[in-house]
């Protein structure tokens, strides 16, 4: 299904709108260090806030650009079941290959409201789906009984993108689910446990900024070369703890800027150009990498 380093892309922004030339650019390269799939419109792409246009558009012009070199997760979630539907039906009619759904957020759902959510999407539309679960944006964190019971219940449920943070997780849900559910981390740093407890790669937001470190890392921890693995992990760990030294995506975005000039540093309110602080902790991390 999918597998290894996955980019959670951010959508470049110039004078307030996207930046299709740059974005199509970012994607070329990302696949051709290596990434083996693409993010659009998740969290790092600062999907929310964009315009429904400008969502479904930048799911378009990124399976456009791929052009078939590689799976397209396309970001479709929302905290109303019914406008994640039509991102699904969006996404599916550009050709994406996976809708990455998140937790409804500030809905607080109970446990059988994130069952009935994905429930609904799953019953209207075939696309496969991967749940993001991210209890420190959503609030809610679906469970894994429900995991479960929506792998049993929807062929079109195929994995999750997990950022809990709880490396047990990883363990439980694939002894609930079985070991073809396709569990990947949501966490860089967290990353090389994840997949030594049996995850398959990362929805990475380093990435971005990384790609062929990350691939490497991802290859690395794919052929059980875990002394390869750490060394990476070792490299990329501070970059890992600078893109999030501020809010996310002013230091991913920044760090960019850094590596590739073509790339604009806008970003939308309420997300603003990460600190001084937070600028010097990414420089620093991005000489460790030897990305600069």
């Amino acid at each position: 299904m999918f597998s290894g380093s996955i980019p959670a892309l951010v959508t470049p922004f110039r004078d307030g709108a996207v930046d299709e030339g740059a974005f199509r650019a970012f994607v070329d390269w990302q696949i051709a260090e290596g990434s083996k799939g693409l993010v659009p419109c998740g969290t790092t792409g600062e999907s929310s806030t964009m315009t429904v246009a400008e969502h479904n558009r930048v799911i378009a012009i990124c399976v456009d650009q791929v052009a078939g070199r590689a799976p397209v997760i396309a970001g479709c979630g929302s905290n109303d079941t019914r406008i994640a539907l039509e991102h699904m039906f969006a996404a599916q009619a550009a050709g994406a290959d996976a809708a990455l759904v998140v937790a409804p957020y500030y809905n607080k759902p109970n446990q059988d409201g994130l069952y009935r959510h994905y429930a609904y999407l799953a019953e209207r539309c075939d696309l496969p789906i991967v749940i993001y679960n991210v209890p420190s944006r959503t609030i809610t964190d679906v469970g894994v009984p429900v995991i479960h019971q929506l792998a049993q219940d929807f062929r079109t449920v195929v994995g999750i993108k997990d950022a809990t943070g709880n490396l047990g997780r990883v363990t439980a849900q694939r002894l609930a689910c079985g070991p073809d559910f396709c569990q990947l981390s949501g966490n860089d740093e967290t990353a090389l446990a994840f997949n030594a407890s049996g995850g398959r790669g990362c929805i990475s937001v380093t990435a971005n900024v990384a790609p062929r470190l990350c691939a490497e890392f991802q290859a690395a921890c794919a052929k059980g070369d875990w002394t390869g693995a750490l060394a990476l992990h070792d490299r990329l760990y501070p970059l890992h703890d600078a893109l999030f030294s501020d809010s996310s995506p002013g230091p991913v975005k920044y760090a960019l800027t850094r590596v590739r000039p073509d790339m604009p540093g806008d970003v939308r309110l309420p997300i603003t150009w990460p600190s001084e602080s937070s600028r010097a902790a990414v420089d620093r991390a991005l000489e460790i990498a030897g990305l600069v």
